[in-house]
């Protein structure tokens, strides 16, 4: 990344440059002040300043990344869940994310990538083999098992 060591205000101001262009984590932005060279109490300090002026909100963060992730890449809330895990978010704020997400839209969705790849089966005559691959396609795109099994029960 970046080598060069900044100041507490210089690595503040950039901070709050990196968070106002888009919405970060938490995580982003710690790894981003431990790239200017700041310590551990350095990058405490800053985080809660950050977290202070409202520059950092965790549940903002994974309510506009789940919904950005469902809206634009149509992600399951499985798939989603474990991204934001990934990112270090709390079981909170990753709840809250979830239940953000319109159920009729999520289930619209659903029914669309479904109906989508049944098509593309088409010429698959071995039914146990078109139920297997309708399954493991929805279930790669993060939606849940149960949901998945209920769906493809109809085909």
């Amino acid at each position: 990344m970046n080598n060069k060591y900044y100041s507490k205000d210089e690595a503040l101001q950039k901070a709050k440059l990196y968070c106002a262009y888009q919405e970060r984590c938490h995580s982003e932005v710690k790894e981003k002040l431990y790239s200017f060279g700041m310590n551990k109490k350095e990058v405490d300090e800053l985080l809660s300043e950050l977290i202070s002026d409202n520059y950092l909100n965790e549940e903002r963060f994974a309510i506009l990344y789940a919904g950005g992730k469902f809206r634009i890449k149509q992600w399951g809330k499985v798939k989603i869940k474990y991204s934001l895990k990934q990112k270090q978010i709390s079981e909170y704020c990753i709840k809250k994310a979830l239940a953000a997400i319109d159920e009729r839209d999520y289930t619209k969705t659903l029914e669309k990538h479904f109906n989508q790849k049944l098509k593309t089966l088409k010429a698959e005559k071995n039914i146990f083999i078109k139920k297997r691959k309708l399954q493991d396609y929805l279930l790669q795109k993060g939606f849940e098992t149960s949901v998945v099994s209920k769906l493809i029960a109809t085909v």
